[in-house]
């Protein structure tokens, strides 16, 4: 699981915005480094557990020769109060990581494997993600 070597705070604030206003990435918007990518067409929070199981998905689809790249980080704390405990008495205790997509943001990207490969693989990893996706290629973006 991803998860950062070293925090400034333990504790995050939550950071709810207005829902009305509609947000989109501006960052990490082009397929970079493969052919085919997974962008976000939704918002959310996709926690470390998702990433890792979008990741176990494309490493076995991908096989030997193919290469992936995971585009986002978790880096933002995740806090949970135990179960069955009253309201009040302060925060939680950090339970995980996670990461705010955006509309706009690839996730993942694939290269070195056959279109039809890179379709299936990105389409079973966008099955493990939170949000909506769609799968782009780099000709599409550019």
């Amino acid at each position: 699981m991803l998860f950062p070597k070293k925090v400034k705070f333990r504790k995050w604030q939550t950071a709810r915005r207005n829902p009305k206003k509609i947000r989109i990435a501006v960052r990490g918007t082009k397929v970079q480094n493969g052919s085919f990518g997974l962008r976000a067409m939704s918002s959310a929070r996709v926690t470390s557990n998702q990433i890792e199981a979008a990741r176990k998905v494309l490493t076995r689809e991908v096989g030997k020769f193919g290469k992936y790249w995971i585009r986002i980080f978790p880096d933002r704390p995740i806090t949970r109060k135990a179960a069955e405990v009253g309201m009040g008495k302060g925060k939680g205790d950090p339970q995980g990581f996670c990461f705010e997509v955006l509309p706009g943001r690839i996730m993942f990207e694939v290269g070195n494997v056959t279109e039809k490969v890179a379709r299936e693989a990105l389409r079973k990893a966008g099955t493990k993600m939170p949000v909506k996706v769609k799968i782009v290629s780099a000709e599409d973006i550019h």
